[in-house]
């Protein structure tokens, strides 16, 4: 049986389905998702899903930390935070000042986690659940350094 580990960019999937209009999705289980692309001789073996905790609004900081406190009840699963960094932007047409945010560590943390977990020997195989392609040399550089992942 071939181990698979699951690596879910939270930001970003949750991103990719508010463009997509899929609200109805965003109390998806994180791991079924992931069990659903097993192919037959594969199990998965742990989930790791990465986000930032959202600060404000208050409605949507607190449905994160429900979101985020049901999938703690989960077996075999943890959640990996990074941090949001503020920018302050003045308008260059009126002088308006506001404050915007940007989320930060998620694709390190993720490349961090499967280096280390393929360094380990965690995996057989791993699912990458974002559409960020900063991941891309880190992954590739997993699949040189341990070719029979």
């Amino acid at each position: 049986m071939q181990r698979v580990i699951a690596y879910i960019d939270g930001y970003n999937l949750y991103y990719g389905l508010r463009e997509l209009h899929l609200k109805r999705f965003y109390w998806l289980n994180i791991q079924k998702l992931a069990e659903h692309y097993l192919r037959p001789g594969q199990g998965l073996t742990f989930t790791k899903y990465f986000t930032t905790v959202v600060k404000l609004p208050e409605d949507k900081r607190r449905r994160q930390t429900e979101f985020l406190d049901a999938l703690k009840t989960l077996q075999y699963f943890q959640v990996y935070y990074g941090q949001f960094l503020s920018d302050t932007i003045v308008c260059r047409q009126c002088g308006h000042t506001y404050t915007t945010y940007h989320e930060k560590m998620t694709d390190v943390n993720i490349s961090v986690e499967a280096m280390k977990d393929a360094f380990e020997d965690r995996f057989d195989v791993a699912f990458l659940f974002s559409a960020d392609s900063d991941l891309v040399g880190s992954i590739q550089t997993v699949r040189q350094l341990f070719t029979t992942k």
